[in-house]
């Protein structure tokens, strides 16, 4: 056998090898799952984010609007 042919045969069994390979497709597959749990925690902490910030934050600010209407006089004693 001539090196061109050993050379071809080697290339040959490599993409062989390669085509049966599965971890390649499997790590992809992973990724993009990671992706998709990523974008959906993403898009929950945003509406989450939002509701706290309307809601609790909201509170807060009306209660010292009240509590600086209600005591008229700048905050001085």
């Amino acid at each position: 056998m001539n090196r061109k042919s050993a050379d071809y045969k080697s290339a040959k069994q490599l993409l062989a090898r390669f085509v049966r390979d599965e971890q390649g497709a499997t790590t992809m597959e992973y990724g993009m799952i990671v992706a998709v749990i990523c974008t959906i925690v993403i898009v929950g902490i945003g509406a989450i984010g939002e509701t706290t910030r309307d809601d609790i934050f909201g509170a807060v600010v009306s209660a010292l609007s009240d509590v600086l209407a209600t005591h008229g006089d700048g905050g001085s004693s």
